[in-house]
């Protein structure tokens, strides 16, 4: 999904593992989209660490961290960068774009965050 200027939806990306819309469910926990200020926060950091990075969209984090976002990095690969609740990024996973569970990713099997 694409996110304007105020992370308000403004298109979806289709295919992957799942469909395009629901959202990822883990260990009784479901995703949810970022909105407002910890929308900003975290993609501040994201941006502040991967510099030319897009990203696709960011939530709440169902394995484990605080929040997720899913990014193309400056060189056009997939990735999923985790932060936690102080919005510090922990950790940049190869893929992310889908897969694992997670709805329309643009890449096959092995591509999940």
């Amino acid at each position: 999904m694409k996110l304007d200027a105020n992370n308000a939806i403004t298109s979806t990306e289709t295919g992957g593992s799942g469909g395009n819309g629901g959202p990822h469910q883990a260990n009784g926990v479901t995703e949810v989209v970022l909105t407002g200020t910890d929308a900003s926060s975290v993609e501040a950091a994201v941006l502040a660490a991967n510099p030319g990075a897009t990203i696709s969209r960011m939530e709440t984090d169902a394995d484990g961290a605080a929040f997720e976002a899913h990014v193309t990095l400056a060189d056009g690969s997939d990735a999923t960068v985790k932060l936690d609740a102080s919005f510090a990024v922990t950790a940049t996973e190869a893929g992310g774009q889908g897969g694992g569970g997670h709805g329309g990713g643009k890449h096959g099997p092995g591509a999940g965050h």
